[in-house]
């Protein structure tokens, strides 16, 4: 097998994964800051032809080497196939802003330090490449750096899964899914797999048991398999491994006993997105485009990444424009609502905010994250707010709190790609947010 394939296809998965604590080796390793990596100063993919030094690629994985990837990440059409999430040839719904200059000043105390900072400080922290804040259904803070304008796209990562998640749930609420049945009634294929005796409630909420490492420091952890399978590129000659993510889902193996613990795995998502594709007999974009995209008065198309047979990535390949994800969050904080219209079922939202299972979600043992739980692919943080989030590698968050009325985006790209590497600077970032606004009113 060459070395570049395998490269590549680790590359490619980078596109989703939050990988946990494998990221402590990862900080111990000094990057250049967020200025000193500004891709528009770095002059990334500028000329014609660009210098070579300048050019990242998809064939050697250097197009998600940092610092190339805060080009990358809102390019990243540039450098694979995907499939459309057509938003329709409608107008697109205005937002209305009443901006609050004084946001950038807000300071907040990061986790395990003593010394306050800014928010607009923090923004440099995490890397941020946009940021808008929602308040009372307007925009109260819009800001755009690295290689992100108002009118591009980013790629969302593992944040792509709360909208899996969220058409999954709002498929049960209709009546298509039963959340009690086993996924090999709906998914024959999956009979002999990990997932021939999971019910989709436990692949919704990521309480499967699964041999399946998403170390990346392992080099025979079974993401690579995963990601090689997924990996658009043709395979080598001597590939003799799954060449889609049909063909790989069937071969993940159980390690324990469902239903007892949290374990945040990929694949999970790819099922549900399998599960979604089957009932509907549409592909998953073409689900989201027709029970949200279309409906929500979107500015622009999305997009997801696809295999070689064009099979959309359901765990991590969602691109989006950040007004757009600002949009998508409000429709969440207002219970699946947009004007008039219930674009989601208000019962779909409530099953998402009451939380999942807080003694199985502990067993994950994410030191940050204490009190927190996991449903239809959402973080519940339960909190005093009921505040709940989408999160993604590298920095990309959906921030709901409704009780503040308030949403957060952000699209980054972090160096390091585990969220506990933001997270002493995002969590206590929100909260700080959350009450200057409740005050202001």
């Amino acid at each position: 097998m060459k070395q570049t394939y395998f490269n590549s296809s680790i590359l490619f998965t980078c596109l989703a994964f939050i990988v946990g604590d494998i990221a402590n080796a990862q900080e111990k390793t000094k990057y250049l800051n967020a200025e000193q990596s500004d891709p528009i100063k770095m002059g990334w993919m500028v000329g014609s032809p660009p210098p070579a030094d300048r050019i990242p690629r998809f064939d050697d994985g250097s197009f998600f080497q940092f610092p190339a990837l805060r080009w990358s990440v809102a390019h990243m059409r540039q450098f694979m196939p995907t499939i459309n999430v057509s938003r329709g040839l409608g107008s697109s719904s205005p937002l209305e802003t009443n901006i609050k200059s004084d946001i950038d000043k807000i300071k907040f105390t990061p986790l395990g330090e003593k010394k306050s900072i800014t928010w607009e400080e923090s923004l440099q922290k995490v890397y941020a490449d946009g940021v808008i804040i929602m308040h009372h259904g307007k925009i109260v803070y819009e800001k755009y750096l690295g290689a992100l304008t108002v009118d591009g796209q980013h790629a969302a990562m593992s944040v792509t899964k709360s909208f899996t998640g969220t058409l999954g749930i709002s498929l049960v609420q209709e009546g298509l899914i039963d959340p009690t049945k086993l996924v090999s009634e709906y998914i024959p294929e999956l009979q002999n797999s990990a997932f021939g005796d999971a019910t989709v409630r436990q692949v919704m909420d990521m309480t499967t048991a699964l041999q399946f490492s998403e170390d990346y420091a392992d080099p025979n952890a079974e993401i690579w398999k995963f990601s090689a399978a997924g990996n658009p590129l043709p395979k080598p000659k001597n590939y003799d491994g799954p060449k889609t993510y049909y063909e790989y889902l069937p071969t993940v193996k159980k390690k324990g006993t469902h239903g007892e613990a949290f374990g945040y795995k990929t694949v999970n998502s790819d099922v549900l997105g399998w599960i979604i594709a089957r009932v509907t007999g549409k592909t998953i974009a073409e689900v989201l485009s027709e029970k949200i995209w279309k409906k929500l008065g979107t500015d622009q198309d999305a997009y997801y990444s696809v295999d070689a047979i064009g099979t959309p990535f359901a765990g991590g390949g969602y691109n989006l424009g950040l007004r757009d994800m600002a949009r998508f969050g409000q429709l969440i904080l207002n219970n699946g609502k947009a004007g008039d219209e219930q674009i989601i079922p208000k019962s779909a939202i409530d099953d998402i905010k009451k939380g999942g299972d807080k003694k199985a979600f502990a067993k994950a043992n994410y030191t940050l994250l204490k009190g927190w739980s996991y449903r239809n692919m959402w973080w519940i943080t339960n909190n005093a707010n009921g505040a709940f989030c989408a999160r993604g590698v590298h920095g990309q968050v959906i921030y709901i709190d409704p009780k503040a009325d308030m949403v957060i985006v952000r699209f980054a790209s972090n160096p390091v790609a585990s969220n506990a590497a933001n997270d002493p600077y995002s969590l206590p970032a929100y909260e700080a947010v959350a009450k200057y606004l409740i005050k202001a009113k």
